[in-house]
């Protein structure tokens, strides 16, 4: 703020505010991209996984493959949580919407984290649903989303963790149909009641 910094300037009265004494750039040729998104980055989240409901992360490994999605399964104890490694242009809510169409009547939430700022959204049936409050999807997330997330911890670190390309689409059609028949059986043991996901 010393204006010895300025030696052509003594302090008179002067009309030129503070920092109007720049080189005179040629305004006429200066272009303004229409896109600015550049500026600040790709805009492409650096982190994205799908909280789910589904009991174990072999179930979620095997609709993912059925999917063609390349993602690990975190089995966690409120359902498997897929991270996703693919995260280029709207990769991310595709697979959300086609992991909710295999599983229907199970919602999921993707939530994304870009920089500093955190998204989630709830698909179900292969629809997306609204956005959700992060701090509310994180409040009762299992602990292995929020350290991954804060990149407390790599899906290298967990435990458990099966990768979808690891199973075949045989394989995954098995698993899913065996899943089926067992879910069906448990709700024919019970009484009959609405077609929930009860114990999901």
């Amino acid at each position: 703020m010393s204006d010895s910094t300025r030696p052509e300037n003594d302090g008179s009265s002067s009309n030129t505010p503070t920092g109007d004494d720049l080189p005179d750039f040629d305004l006429d040729n200066l272009e303004i991209p229409d896109d600015l998104s550049s500026l600040t980055g790709s805009g492409e989240p650096e982190f994205a996984a799908l909280i789910t409901q589904i009991a174990g992360a072999e179930p979620l490994a095997a609709a993912s493959s059925l999917a063609q999605l390349d993602l690990s399964a975190v089995p966690t104890s409120v359902g498997a949580v897929g991270v996703l490694r693919d995260l280029t242009g709207d990769a991310p809510e595709q697979a959300a919407a086609a992991v909710s169409q295999l599983v229907r009547g199970v919602p999921l939430v993707l939530i994304t984290r870009t920089g500093e700022q955190l998204t989630a959204v709830r698909f179900a049936d292969g629809a997306r649903g609204d956005e959700l409050a992060p701090g509310l999807v994180l409040g009762g997330a299992p602990e292995e989303v929020v350290d991954l997330l804060t990149g407390a911890t790599t899906v290298a670190d967990l435990d458990g963790v099966v990768r979808s390309t690891s199973i075949s689409k045989f394989k995954a059609v098995r698993m899913l149909t065996s899943a089926a028949r067992k879910a069906r059986k448990g709700m024919g043991k019970g009484e009959p009641g609405p077609d929930s996901t009860d114990g999901a």
